[in-house]
């Protein structure tokens, strides 16, 4: 038999209101300075006040580093940790999408640290926890708030790379569904997407684990159930806490089984071309579906029984079609572009692609489905 463990966060608060329980964590861990990640928007958009006049009223001091970018290179993060040194904290909060609590995250364990981000491309064993995290997520798909993963872009090599490493995982979650009462229809759609990909990625991945599929199945549920009402109708907040629980579930099965082929070549188009993490997804998700449904139709039409229980009469393969179609259905209703041609992408660029992403086998060794160079030149060229 073979074995298997799955490591996510240790206290997980959700529903509304549960940013007050900020207070609680502060208190408990004693802490007199604060390091609050977040990033312009959400600042503006006020989404930081509720937490940092919680830790005000809890009598610690803060910083505010706000001035990561999205989608951040290696060097805005390098550039990062010299503002964050300078603070000197004893807890890191994050509050925003991906890139600020990915960000947060490798603050958590380069604080003080000999080894540099740059070190940890190299090598995520090196990283150590040095200070707790608290993650508050606002929007309601990256599932970073649950992981052990900080992915940050490389110029040099135009793509992505993801540092690994379970201290990376967050030591508090809050999933306040107030935080994303707001989002405008655009994130909803790319993260809700994303978070999407995360739960089926994870459940037709050839790691996936019986811990794993736990999450994804109630990831996958919550997100098909939910995704188009949320975008529809942005008042729907029962709709939304839906996504922003089905996002940290997705979040936890990567934890325990790991994204696949999707995700590979979703990478190199937000490294070069700066497409958003989310859109990126979307754009390949089905494709790659498609692609992979002959290895993984059992577990396609296993997800199509949890998603829609009226199916369970069908064929397997009949099943398996049933979810890809589902996919695709939900990235045309939230109005996602669906060609890279959109984005600046040429047919001349498809070498550069097939280099790149190919060249992401941390993810691609999980697909179920080997792919070789021409099956990926094929899967792009279906989106250009």
């Amino acid at each position: 038999m073979i074995n298997y463990q799955m490591k996510i966060p240790s206290c997980m608060y959700g529903g509304e209101g549960c940013v007050d329980k900020l207070k609680d964590i502060v208190a408990k861990e004693k802490a007199r300075k604060v390091i609050a990640f977040t990033d312009k928007g959400v600042r503006g958009a006020g989404l930081c006040d509720a937490a940092l006049d919680i830790i005000t009223a809890s009598g610690a001091a803060f910083d505010i580093i706000d001035s990561l970018k999205p989608e951040p290179s290696i060097y805005d993060v390098e550039t990062m940790m010299k503002e964050v040194v300078g603070a000197k904290g004893d807890l890191i909060v994050a509050i925003g999408g991906g890139s600020v609590m990915d960000a947060a995250k490798l603050a958590s364990v380069l604080m003080g640290a000999d080894y540099t981000v740059f070190d940890l491309v190299n090598d995520p064993a090196l990283a150590q926890k040095k200070m707790k995290s608290v993650m508050i997520p606002t929007t309601c798909g990256t599932g970073s708030e649950a992981t052990c993963n900080a992915i940050v872009a490389i110029p040099e090599e135009s793509t992505k790379k993801g540092i690994v490493n379970d201290n990376l995982i967050p030591d508090y979650v809050i999933l306040d569904p107030g935080m994303i009462a707001k989002l405008p229809k655009a994130i909803i759609a790319a993260t809700g997407v994303d978070a999407l990909a995360h739960a089926v990625e994870c459940f037709t991945s050839k790691k996936a684990t019986p811990f794993s599929d736990t999450y994804a199945l109630a990831s996958a549920k919550l997100i098909f159930a939910n995704l188009k009402e949320a975008y529809a109708d942005g008042g729907n907040m029962e709709a939304k806490a839906n996504l922003l629980l089905g996002a940290f579930y997705g979040g936890a099965a990567i934890s325990g089984s790991g994204t696949t082929a999707v995700h590979a070549l979703a990478y190199p188009l937000g490294g070069k071309y700066h497409i958003a993490h989310g859109v990126s997804n979307a754009i390949l998700f089905a494709h790659v579906m498609a692609f992979n449904k002959d290895a993984c139709a059992e577990r396609l039409a296993m997800l199509c029984d949890a998603i829609s229980p009226e199916m369970a009469y069908k064929a397997v393969g009949e099943k398996a079609q049933y979810v890809i179609e589902r996919i695709v259905d939900i990235v045309k209703f939230t109005e996602i572009p669906v060609s890279l041609a959109q984005f600046g992408v040429r047919p001349e660029d498809i070498d550069f692609l097939v280099e790149a992403g190919s060249s992401q086998q941390r993810l691609l060794v999980n697909n179920m489905k080997a792919l070789s160079l021409d099956d990926i030149r094929e899967i792009y060229k279906k989106v250009m």
